[in-house]
């Protein structure tokens, strides 16, 4: 692997931006400052009036490019992951949807074929299993058929199978079972996220203690404040803001939150507890139409419109066809942010949830040579990823 140059671009990395060149050798960064020269045969980028960024890392995707990473095919995995990268991801966490344990064992093999072909495209970091262990009235576009409490038996077999493969398990933390699972979970060094949880904010606090520390697409499928009687209680979006050491995952297409709960996640939370995710499905990076939510055998018929994935009867959102691009210029221009800490956010933040903050999430030498170049509206120009460029416009 040889060298690149990346000449003239203004750099943005952990909340700074600065003009410099940066230099890449054996898929590292290697050098980074003013004036920088190369070996004669060294590839060379000018990004003169660019911007360039460690790589977008996508904490949830379940697919793109009319691909969804539970089709059971090594295809269907290079798809998403060439799709992505052509918007600027670079490490991804291919997502699954609560289905059957066949399903979720099958999905566990397919990682590891994908793994073992070396697909070019974004990197893959490990899978994220999103359920099936749900609590029914926040289901969301979850397939309430595969929806139940968590098993021991069920759990411990699919961890010794992944052998390691799993990074994140979403789910709710109030269902029986949760807090035993909890601390398999934990001893496995598994991200442990709430998501589509009705608990309350007392059962969040609980969750903590037992080792939850992210939240799965916040405001999409939590519980807020509600009323019983005369008496109030509050719920997971409160405590999501309460409580500083818990990182916060948001959907960034504009729609799944809008405008003033962006702003006001920004404001309170802060882009070092904010990851941008997209939560796309197979439609992203695709026409309008209808697609298969899951496993194009399992799954469930949803529609995409208005920029983005419904249900059939259109009650509520089935996924994004998000890409981060769009991801990162949407909050940007919605939050009225600066441009450093929205680039934190999908960066720096999600590197550091997934403890991949030494090589990954920002420019600096020694760490991996996933970068970014965009314009000043966040189109992409070229993706370059362990060193190589894989996306030029």
């Amino acid at each position: 692997m040889g060298e690149l140059l990346i000449k003239g671009g203004t750099i943005i990395s952990r909340g700074k931006r600065f003009k410099a060149d940066v230099l890449v050798a054996d898929g590292k960064i290697v050098r980074v400052g003013q004036d920088l020269t190369a070996s004669e045969s060294a590839e060379v980028i000018s990004a003169e009036g660019k911007y360039l960024s460690a790589g977008f890392i996508d904490l949830h995707t379940h697919g793109g490019g009319g691909a969804d990473f539970m089709d059971g095919t090594v295809e269907a995995y290079a798809t998403a992951l060439a799709t992505h990268a052509c918007h600027g991801t670079t490490l991804l966490y291919p997502t699954t949807l609560s289905s059957t344990t066949e399903s979720l064992n099958e999905s566990l093999k397919n990682y590891q074929e994908a793994l073992d072909a070396n697909l070019k495209g974004a990197q893959m970091g490990g899978l994220h299993l999103e359920g099936p262990y749900f609590a029914y009235e926040m289901k969301g576009a979850q397939d309430p058929r595969y929806l139940r409490n968590p098993e021991r038996e069920e759990y411990v077999a699919l961890l010794d199978k992944a052998n390691g493969s799993i990074a994140r398990w979403s789910l709710a933390p109030e269902l029986e079972g949760a807090a035993t699972m909890a601390k398999e979970l934990k001893k496995r060094g598994v991200l442990m996220a709430m998501g589509h949880t009705n608990a309350t904010f007392e059962e969040c606090e609980e969750a903590f203690e037992a080792g939850f520390t992210h939240m799965t697409h916040f405001y999409s499928c939590m519980s807020s404040v509600t009323r019983r009687n005369a008496y109030r209680y509050a719920g997971v979006v409160e405590f999501g803001y309460y409580k500083d050491d818990v990182t916060c995952e948001l959907i960034g297409d504009g729609i799944h939150v809008p405008q003033s709960l962006l702003r006001l996640m920004f404001k309170i939370k802060g882009a070092e507890r904010i990851a941008l995710c997209t939560d796309s499905m197979r439609g992203a990076g695709m026409p309008d139409g209808v697609y298969k939510l899951g496993s194009l055998t399992e799954g469930q018929d949803v529609v995409v419109e208005d920029g983005v994935a419904k249900l059939m009867d259109r009650s509520a959102f089935a996924g994004s066809v998000a890409t981060m691009d769009r991801v990162v210029r949407t909050v940007w221009q919605l939050t009225e942010r600066p441009l450093e800490e929205i680039v934190r956010s999908a960066t720096e933040t999600p590197a550091r949830i997934m403890g991949c903050d030494d090589r990954k999430g920002s420019i600096e030498v020694g760490k991996d040579a996933d970068i970014v170049i965009f314009d000043e509206v966040v189109n992409i120009s070229h993706t370059i990823i362990g060193g190589e460029v894989f996306y030029e416009k």
